[in-house]
């Protein structure tokens, strides 16, 4: 976007150098900052204070602004939609903002990032109206999955490196999602059990918007197919979109907060936010370095791979369910 001399490999250096120094302001300022309070769906039983995804814009966007990419991965495609989605997440965790009008934010940044997309690329009418859900369900994915300490912040440096080596083995530019990755590094380290501070919604819902942003526009620059990002972020979208469709099913109100996610049960069953960590963790070393490996070695191999991770998961899920089960007969 601006022509700076900045030699690439220095850039995720730089990003993860501002967001260690915004880290270290907000934790200094940490008693000013809102505090996530004990909800329906909260893990936690003492406030802590969120909004800790600034310090990952703070080392972000700096390098967003400069670093090269493909035509569907430009500033120019993504900027307005996550500026829409951080500004209503901002004023969400300072101040709450309903679900209608966040919902309809969320519809609108998701619409004008398919539109983008469509107007840089010769995409059918079918791919910018699928994009469209697919990011919108993105963003609140990732935002349902950020309710133990460290698992998104994790999610999001697995997977955005991921996506960095797959676009350096398609001769893309790395840097955006490696600055991403170098970025969240401070964060996690603070996010990590025991929290001390949260990444809040302006943390985890345009997280969630550059995942599927950033995998539908490698897509679209031939670096990857459909099934990449899929197993990239299998850990929470196989997680999310099961456990949406089990409460949509039994007709509950699924738009209302809640502990039944498979990691928030795992939680409750003992594992606490250290061994839920270490379980999901490892499911997202497992899933990402496979697509990793089949991406840059076997393609044809991507989708048997991502049949079998899906299987492992629905073990994983059936235990869990299995063991729920017998918790609530015992108590």
């Amino acid at each position: 976007m601006f022509d700076v001399n900045l030699a690439p490999a220095a850039m995720p250096v730089i990003a993860a150098v501002l967001s260690a120094a915004a880290t270290a302001a907000l934790l200094r300022w940490r008693n000013h900052l809102p505090l996530a309070t004990r909800n329906a769906r909260s893990l936690h039983t003492a406030p802590i204070p969120r909004i800790g995804g600034l310090a990952i814009w703070a080392g972000f966007l700096p390098i967003a602004c400069i670093a090269p990419t493909g035509n569907a991965l430009a500033i120019g495609v993504w900027g307005v939609p996550w500026l829409l989605l951080a500004g209503v997440s901002m004023r969400d965790d300072m101040r709450g903002v309903a679900i209608v009008p966040r919902l309809s934010i969320h519809a609108i940044a998701s619409a004008w990032f398919a539109v983008a997309v469509a107007a840089q690329t010769t995409v059918p009418t079918a791919f910018v109206v699928l994009a469209a859900l697919v990011v919108a369900w993105s963003l609140n994915l990732y935002n349902f999955m950020d309710g133990n300490d460290g698992l998104a912040a994790l999610m999001t440096v697995i997977g955005f490196a991921s996506y960095g080596v797959a676009l350096l083995h398609a001769g893309i530019a790395p840097t955006l999602p490696w600055a991403l990755a170098a970025a969240t590094l401070p964060v996690l380290v603070v996010n990590w059990p025991p929290a001390r501070i949260f990444l809040g919604d302006v943390g985890a819902v345009p997280l969630g918007f550059m995942a599927a942003a950033v995998g539908i526009g490698g897509m679209i620059d031939g670096a990857w197919p459909a099934w990449f990002p899929l197993l990239v972020f299998l850990s929470f979208i196989a997680d999310a979109t099961v456990t949406l469709a089990r409460r949509a099913l039994r007709g509950e109100r699924f738009w209302e907060g809640h502990k039944t996610h498979y990691y928030q049960r795992l939680h409750q069953l003992g594992a606490g936010h250290g061994g839920t960590l270490a379980v999901y963790g490892a499911l997202m070393l497992g899933t990402a370095g496979t697509a990793v490996g089949c991406v840059c070695l076997k393609p044809e191999w991507g989708v048997p791979a991502l049949v079998a991770w899906c299987l492992v998961y629905a073990l994983l899920f059936a235990a869990i369910d299995y063991h729920w089960r017998r918790k609530a007969v015992t108590t």
